[in-house]
């Protein structure tokens, strides 16, 4: 049996508005086994976002436990955070958070930049824009890509560094269907080929239909 790569044990996230407590966790407890694709599914304020910034080490839960790859990521600061998100986590988002003015090759390379000092940084780019169907495109800036293009950048960014897992919140939300279909066939082809642990975050059934397993969440709470 594989072992789980993400352990959440009672899941707790509360924030505090003003006099108000918002529960956004209400213990929830869940594992992801490594190399598998999931989909975290649920409608707004379901609490989705939060797990995945707590499973993406942005966050930490206020109560419950969270082991990333074998390492206990809700005991640690903020500075621990941020090393362990530079080394483990690879991110994809809606919005695609590419440098404009930037060509797609040093976009990629943007996360070898911190932490480890790597050997070969730009072939290593090379070969994630290369993976992901881009290796023509390797000189054009965001602005001369399509929206498709773009997020295909993103994910190669996100898979550079190799990491143990990598969350895609919405990958395909700013897509057209055709391209988000492109864009759901590379994570799955990323994760059959690499054996990239893969975590979607979406509130779209047909995307999370393209995933392994979904994980449903409602209220602070899984479904499943």
């Amino acid at each position: 049996m594989t072992e789980p790569i993400v352990i959440g044990k009672e899941l707790t996230k509360v924030y505090q508005m003003g006099e108000i407590e918002v529960h956004a966790l209400r213990g929830v407890s869940l594992e992801i086994k490594k190399g598998e694709i999931v989909a975290i599914m649920g409608p707004s304020g379901s609490g989705k976002t939060t797990m995945m910034n707590i499973l993406g080490a942005l966050d930490k839960p206020s109560a419950g436990s969270y082991f990333l790859d074998g390492e206990d990521v809700s005991l640690m600061d903020g500075n621990q955070l941020a090393d362990v998100r530079n080394r483990k986590v690879g991110f994809v988002f809606q919005q695609f958070n590419l440098l404009p003015r930037q060509s797609a090759l040093s976009n990629v390379e943007l996360p070898l930049r911190y932490g480890v000092d790597h050997e070969n940084p730009r072939q290593m780019a090379i070969d994630a824009l290369e993976a992901v169907g881009l290796g023509d495109r390797i000189k054009h800036k965001p602005t001369e890509l399509s929206g498709g293009e773009q997020q295909r950048v993103a994910i190669a960014r996100a898979i550079v560094n190799n990491p143990v897992i990598v969350m895609a919140d919405e990958p395909t939300g700013n897509l057209d269907t055709k391209s988000g279909d492109v864009v759901m066939d590379i994570l799955k082809k990323l994760n059959r080929d690499l054996g990239t642990t893969i975590i979607v975050i979406t509130h779209d059934p047909e995307v999370a239909e393209k995933t392994q397993r979904v994980i449903n969440i409602r209220d602070g709470l899984l479904e499943n």
